[in-house]
């Protein structure tokens, strides 16, 4: 599958989890959690510490999902992807995109290993009707031929 189609096919699910928003409300993650719900998604979170993170349930593990989901957002620290794939492979998530600044190789091979469609290197919010300077990011990747 090219990365375009994987994109495509991502933002085609619309019950997504989420791992890496945070309590304070202040990192990307919840940037992510807002735009993602703004647009229709419905958006689960996974946090270990947290029972809710603006008024939105957490789970503590992707295990302990109380449904399936089409897919799984990462914006952690690439040494904790790899784990998280191998909880999500084994929860059957088919789908994973790994926020800029997650991915790890470890993590990339594992998704491979799994059968699992990622996405990595893009900005998910390029993708998920830009507005302001991801408009402005989306619209001069369009030009240089780097979107997928």
């Amino acid at each position: 599958m090219t990365q375009r189609h994987a994109v495509e096919a991502f933002l085609a699910e619309k019950t997504l989890a989420l791992v890496g928003a945070s309590r304070s409300g202040r990192k990307f993650g919840n940037t992510l959690l807002n735009t993602l719900t703004a647009r229709g998604y419905e958006v689960l979170l996974v946090h270990p510490a947290v029972d809710a993170i603006a008024g939105v349930p957490c789970v503590s593990s992707i295990g302990a999902l109380p449904r399936s989901v089409g897919g799984l957002v990462l914006v952690v620290a690439p040494e904790k992807t790899k784990g998280l794939v191998a909880e999500a492979a084994e929860a059957g998530i088919r789908r994973i995109w790994m926020q800029q600044g997650s991915a790890s190789s470890e993590a990339i091979r594992l998704c491979e290993e799994k059968g699992i469609t990622l996405v990595h290197g893009e900005c998910l919010l390029m993708f998920t009707s830009p507005t302001g300077v991801h408009a402005l990011h989306r619209w001069l990747w369009g030009v240089l031929g780097k979107l997928p």
